[in-house]
């Protein structure tokens, strides 16, 4: 009887020991335990380390602290100026507050998921194409406020969203191509005006600075000449001074300077 009675024992040990070995629950550093016991909340998540859970008083709920990438997927837009795109983004997210992570929502990588696909086509249906394009940050910034303000009170914080990817329909691409294509002409055409301008202005000084001295004019035609004789050329061209010519048509035109006709040939 005193041999059931020790072996009794021995077996109420070894469960006690084995209860109390399945009840120690070891956390990583990035890992907090949720602990509910009889149903009720305790005031602080565990870990990270070495912590006790006694089944079935108590159940633990595993919540990680990393930060997490969630894709969202493609949605059809419709822009303010009537472009359908299809436009997917990411959400990177983290949680800030374990307890409520569990208590508040269900499952919260699902509802931010589901709350981000319809913020992404109410926010960017507000918007142009044009403004999708070029202001980009300042979209994501917003989409980021908006969910942020949503997942607050799940504990959650989102950290960042990125407009990952834009599709545009073949017409729009090859009207965008064309757009692209007038305006680079257009400022080569501004371009090639306004060197005309500067060109023509430095003329005009250098023509200015000439005219102060007369002799200049000569030695720069003295140079062209030279210059044409450096190209071996067949045909030389011997500009005429200007002032050579104002001073003939000045003789030419005083009154004693008349040709007299000449006297009748018997």
């Amino acid at each position: 009887m005193e041999f059931g009675f020790g072996s009794l024992g021995v077996v109420i040990l070894i469960i006690l020991v084995l209860y109390f070995l399945s009840s120690i629950k070891i956390l990583a550093e990035y890992e907090r335990g949720v602990i509910f016991r009889l149903g009720r909340l305790l005031s602080d998540a565990k870990g990270p380390g070495l912590i006790f859970v006694f089944a079935p008083l108590d159940r633990m709920v595993r919540i990680s602290l990393r930060q997490e990438a969630l894709e969202v997927p493609p949605q059809d837009i419709i822009t303010r100026d009537n472009v359908t795109l299809k436009v997917n983004a990411v959400i990177f997210l983290r949680v800030i507050d374990p307890r409520r992570a569990v208590v508040e929502v269900s499952n919260y990588v699902y509802q931010t998921s589901q709350f981000a696909q319809t913020t992404l086509r109410s926010v960017l249906g507000e918007q142009e194409l044009d403004e999708l394009l070029a202001h980009r940050d300042k979209i994501n910034l917003r989409l980021q406020t908006i969910l942020d303000q949503h997942t607050a009170p799940w504990g959650v914080k989102v950290t960042n969203v990125e407009v990952k990817q834009v599709d545009m329909p073949e017409s729009m691409l090859r009207a965008m191509a064309k757009q692209a294509e007038a305006e680079r002409e257009k400022r080569s055409k501004i371009i090639h005006a306004e060197g005309e301008f500067s060109a023509a202005q430095r003329l005009v000084d250098a023509a200015a600075l000439l005219a102060t001295e007369p002799v200049s004019v000569q030695l720069r035609y003295l140079q062209t000449l030279t210059e044409i004789g450096v190209e071996k050329n067949t045909t030389v061209i011997f500009p005429v001074p200007v002032d050579f010519l104002s001073g003939l048509q000045r003789i030419l035109s005083k009154p004693g300077a008349e040709v007299s006709p000449a006297p009748p040939k018997s």
